[in-house]
């Protein structure tokens, strides 16, 4: 028989350190759920991960990947303000 577990100093509450992180509920559009999901089975990441990353692109807390469209928009916005 195995021997029995003891549980006398256990705590109560989540097992994954959640420091940085504050749990909320919100309500996201369906589509915009989907969409995320999609993402999450062609990249691997979780889906509320690639959401994080996505409200942090979008208030400045990371920097943007370089790509063609944003060089583009740097190159128009650099033509018009010296144009």
């Amino acid at each position: 028989m195995k021997k029995p577990y003891d549980f006398s100093r256990g705590k109560r509450g989540a097992v994954v350190s959640t420091t940085g992180k504050t749990r909320i509920t919100i309500y996201v559009d369906d589509l915009v759920i989907q969409r995320f999901k999609a993402q999450s089975e062609k990249t691997g990441k979780g889906y509320q991960t690639l959401i994080n990353e996505a409200l942090k692109s979008h208030v400045g807390l990371i920097e943007q990947p370089v790509t063609q469209d944003l060089v583009r928009k740097i190159v128009r916005e650099e033509l018009a303000a010296n144009g």
